[in-house]
């Protein structure tokens, strides 16, 4: 970035005026401080975008107030101050010539001293206007760098966590990879089917949703292996440690948003995936038993995300199915269990659910690399954390 002060030896300045007198007197005074461009006035525009382009221009001709506005149309030529120099005296001539978007106005004959004057404060503020300009579009790509360096942050440290949760019952699985990939197969295939719920389900939310979908694990935290690793339907003792497990993993969200001092939507997800994916659409689910559009969409989507990984999935106790199978005990639980909406989307997404479920099967060699990975990207984050070196 050009430092306010770094203006370049020599400014180039435009003189177009019908008179060939007028503007070889004009480059006589300027040829000695800056590089003078002399061009008949009907050739001005044409001239001022040849490159390299001029830093100020000076126009003068009969019809200068239309040619002024045909600069200020131009986007190549919009930017550069231009000084009008004409004959005309008129207050309302020269209010005129600024309502046009003129830098500044000259009238004949010329002043030397004027000219002198007028076109060095216009260099001195082109080049504070350049310098500004080049400093604000720094800081726009540096906070969109920083940005990109504390989103990338962000998800190594979600996946971290949510590993810490799902290395308890699977450690040799794949199983977030998936989440966030159904997540945001079956989010894009409720926003084709639903065009109402478009708007909120944008390709930025469907990215977002997918991190969020991450953390449902972490209501796993509390739990004890025997409620973790039970067989069957829960009783009433177990549904009671499975809830406060949903509301220990919802408080750790709430407080990890107060320290931030405001609320996100990925947290506004990531809250209401761990505080409702166990409800059903009847009502009969847990911790609240609130039923239908009550369950947030993310948790509606959730709940048969997770049930789907749930049934394809190798278990000591039952046998895996195929990604065909689970989405037809799935469908048998639409208007009960699940929202017949999104039980029409996983319809929709089955084919791609299948190459997914292909694509990341639970495979130690695969998860030695996914581990890899993870380690890596944590030292990465944490070098983005660490303040530059002096």
């Amino acid at each position: 970035m050009r430092g306010m002060l770094d203006r370049p030896e020599q400014e180039l300045i435009l003189v177009a005026d019908d008179s060939q007198e007028v503007r070889e007197r004009i480059g006589a005074l300027l040829v000695e401080r800056y590089q003078v461009r002399l061009v008949a006035a009907d050739q001005a525009l044409a001239a001022a975008c040849e490159a390299p382009q001029p830093d100020l221009i000076l126009l003068g001709w009969q019809d200068d107030y239309a040619l002024c506005r045909q600069f200020k149309r131009e986007a190549q030529t919009r930017h550069i101050p231009l000084i009008l120099v004409t004959a005309k005296r008129d207050a309302v001539d020269e209010q005129m010539g600024f309502d046009l978007g003129a830098a500044d106005y000259i009238t004949k004959p010329v002043s030397p001293p004027i000219v002198l004057a007028r076109v060095k404060a216009q260099l001195q503020l082109k080049a504070a206007t350049d310098y500004l300009r080049d400093k604000s579009e720094y800081l726009e790509l540096e906070v969109k760098r920083r940005t990109r360096d504390i989103q990338k942050l962000q998800d190594v440290t979600i996946e971290a966590m949510a590993s810490v949760a799902v290395m308890r019952d699977n450690p040799c699985g794949r199983h977030l990879a998936r989440i966030e990939r159904y997540m945001t197969c079956l989010a894009a295939a409720v926003a084709r089917q639903q065009p109402a719920l478009s708007a909120q389900l944008d390709e930025e939310r469907i990215a977002q949703l997918g991190k969020s979908a991450m953390l449902h694990v972490i209501d796993r935290m509390t739990l004890p292996d025997r409620i973790l690793f039970r067989h069957g339907e829960p009783d009433e003792g177990d549904l009671r440690l499975l809830s406060e497990g949903v509301l220990a993993g919802r408080d750790a969200l709430l407080r990890a948003e107060r320290k931030l001092g405001s609320s996100t939507s990925f947290l506004s997800d990531a809250k209401d995936i761990v505080h409702g994916q166990h409800e059903r659409w009847d009502g009969k689910g847990y911790p609240q038993g609130v039923h239908g559009e009550q369950i947030p969409l993310s948790a509606r989507l959730m709940a048969l995300v997770g049930h789907f990984e749930e049934l394809t999935c190798q278990h000591p106790y039952r046998p895996r199915l195929s990604p065909a199978q689970a989405v037809a005990q799935i469908s048998e639980a639409s208007g009960t269990r699940f929202d017949p909406m999104v039980v029409l989307a996983l319809v929709e997404a089955t084919p791609a659910f299948m190459r997914i479920a292909e694509s990341l099967a639970d495979d130690a060699a695969a998860v030695e690399v996914e581990l890899q990975r993870l380690e890596d990207s944590l030292a990465e984050s944490i070098e983005l954390t660490l303040p530059p070196v002096s």
